[in-house]
């Protein structure tokens, strides 16, 4: 929808009453590499895309705030006289989450009708969720002034999912949709929060998403799974070194301590992060001196070690990733996100995208009976106020 089919949208749900209609965005997200590790206090590199979460916001004078949004049917609202409560397993959560942690700091919002409206795929796992996290935090400081500064919006958002959605997610999704920049990707620490805004130099090349349109049914379980095998990990590795978490150990130390962890398994995990870890770092390095061809040999490492190490890409994603490497003007591929469905990241030659959407999407359709989608990524700013409308 444009601006204008927003404003109408909006109109047609909750009258005209004159008084100005507020427009804010905030981006989804893809990470180029670092993945499973944000939760382990480790090194991530995402980047804010050009989808995300559209919000107009209107003051209505009462002690009630409405939600709708033009992606499902299902409708809201809270009394602010009252304390917040979940909506079953509504979208409704996440910006309901967000006003009871801004409670929580003594920030009162007002009465309110508001309207989302997203354009990130349903089910990529290019963090929607974390989009409108953030378009809400970002909205709410504004409007009412509250002076948040942008990394506790950040927080916010993440604590919104955490404490009140009860997604025990890591802090990189809120973060890259609140602190993007267009063609800069962001280099997180996520154990200090320390990052650097590092420029996408990607001339001649694109970014291209490729989503396996998978049910994503494991995901949640398996993610749960994970983390609870990384913590086994340490308390293992505690054994034989002082570590807080497994970003806390050199690919170094691990081959040094790494027979500790007795259960191969476990083991297995622990070596996919901290391997992951020092792949960051060198594909930093890599794009700091202009080396896109290691940037993207070390992406195709990154997705061998989560499917041989971390078991969390499954026959889709990996096909996908197979298929994109046959391409010659492929430089890397990768999946991106929580695993099991949802999405792949790849760079590919400008002159060899077209190649890429027809041979790959060709290739998966036949080999797996699902249909590929691909989008060009742009690399975009994060959460902002577009303006009145």
């Amino acid at each position: 929808m444009n601006q204008q089919e927003l404003q109408q949208t909006f109109i047609d749900h909750y009258g005209d009453n004159q008084e100005p209609i507020t427009l804010y965005f905030a981006p989804g997200r893809v990470n180029l590499i670092g993945e499973h590790t944000d939760y382990n206090g480790g090194y991530v590199f995402p980047c804010a895309l050009s989808f995300g979460t559209y919000l107009l916001v209107r003051k209505n004078e009462t002690r009630t705030i409405h939600f709708a949004t033009t992606n499902f049917d299902h409708r809201g609202e809270v009394n602010l006289d009252q304390p917040f409560e979940k909506d079953g397993k509504s979208w409704i959560n996440y910006p309901i989450g967000v006003l009871s942690e801004l409670r929580k700091r003594a920030k009162e919002a007002e009465g309110m009708d508001l309207l989302y409206s997203g354009d990130i795929p349903n089910g990529a796992g290019l963090s929607s969720s974390a989009s409108i996290e953030m378009v809400t935090a970002y909205a709410l400081n504004d409007l009412f002034s509250f002076g948040i500064e942008p990394m506790d919006l950040v927080r916010i958002g993440q604590d919104a999912e955490n404490k009140f959605v009860g997604v025990n997610c890591g802090i990189m999704d809120q973060f890259a949709s609140g602190m993007g920049e267009a063609n800069k990707a962001l280099f997180l620490n996520c154990d200090t929060l320390d990052y650097q805004k590092v420029p996408l130099k990607l001339d001649g090349m694109k970014i291209v998403i490729s989503n396996t349109n998978l049910r994503r049914g494991l995901a949640d379980s398996k993610y749960n799974e994970r983390r609870s095998e990384c913590e086994k990990a340490v308390e293992y590795l505690q054994e034989v070194k002082p570590v807080k978490n497994l970003s806390g150990m050199s690919m170094a130390e691990f081959e040094e301590h790494g027979d500790a962890i007795p259960e191969e398994n476990v083991k297995r995990r622990a070596r996919h992060v901290i391997s992951e870890n020092d792949r960051t770092l060198q594909a930093i390095d890599a794009l700091n001196r202009g080396d896109i061809e290691t940037f993207g040999n070390l992406m195709n490492q990154s997705h061998d070690s989560l499917r041989d190490d971390y078991e969390v890409t499954g026959a889709e994603l990996d096909t996908l990733v197979e298929e994109a490497r046959k391409i010659n003007g492929t430089i890397g591929s990768r999946m991106t996100g929580a695993g099991f469905g949802g999405c792949t990241v790849s760079i590919v030659k400008e002159g060899n995208v077209e190649e890429f959407i027809r041979s790959v999407g060709k290739n998966y359709e036949e080999r797996t009976g699902l249909h590929a989608d691909f989008y060009i990524a742009e690399v975009n700013d994060g959460a902002k106020k577009i303006g009145k409308i």
